[in-house]
């Protein structure tokens, strides 16, 4: 079991605390997406979840392959996430 998930944080998630849940739910997709594909280490190279006023920002302690960016940008494209392809990746 993996315990040291990253951190999920939105730009006015005091006033719009729905931005939390989405992120929530993105993590979990790309998890399942990276679970999928066999791609156990996945987990480990991501620190934080950042929505910033609808783009989602993905900080990374790895460089991650473009597979793993498509992760994100499925999931946020995703009806459960903005509906958007704004993904940001900070390393």
């Amino acid at each position: 079991m993996f315990l040291d998930h990253p951190t999920i944080t939105a730009t006015n998630s005091m006033t719009e605390p729905d931005r939390i849940e989405r992120l929530t739910r993105v993590y979990g997709y790309v998890m399942a997406l990276a679970d999928a594909s066999g791609n156990a280490a996945f987990v480990e190279k991501f620190t934080q979840l950042h929505d910033h006023k609808g783009t989602l920002i993905v900080f990374w302690n790895l460089a991650p392959t473009d597979a793993e960016r498509d992760y994100f940008a499925r999931a946020w494209a995703s009806k459960i996430g903005d509906g958007s392809t704004s993904v940001e990746h900070e390393i």
